[in-house]
């Protein structure tokens, strides 16, 4: 898992507290992201705009829908919305889900300093 997801969910079960609520919106987005990409849905594009709808609901499901909906008919205009579409983007990122932390690197994300290597 890369550190914008980590970050994403903790943004998720900030923004969503109630039991069960975080996990439903997780899936959710992810619906969203394979219809409105669809083979490209595993892209670097995903968790931006997975972040994008996250940012522009604020906590209400409502206004999540509407997110949906607009990165339905067109997910760059939902970019825009959420003010994620410029080369910027990360430092908004970083703004809204906070700066990466050393835990959010899953074992795939840590560096090999050669503990890994075959040995001959």
């Amino acid at each position: 898992m890369t550190a914008d997801l980590n970050r994403l969910q903790r943004r998720i079960a900030r923004d969503f507290p109630e039991p069960g609520s975080a996990h439903g919106v997780e899936l959710l987005l992810d619906n969203f992201v394979e219809e409105a990409l669809g083979r490209r849905a595993h892209t670097s594009e995903a968790p931006r705009l997975q972040a994008a709808v996250v940012l522009l609901a604020a906590g209400d499901l409502g206004r999540m829908r509407k997110a949906i909906d607009l990165g339905l008919q067109d997910w760059r205009d939902l970019l825009v919305a959420a003010g994620l579409a410029n080369a910027d983007y990360a430092d908004r990122l970083d703004l809204e889900l906070g700066p990466e932390r050393d835990d959010d690197a899953s074992v795939g994300d840590l560096p090999d300093h050669g503990e890994n290597q075959a040995i001959p």
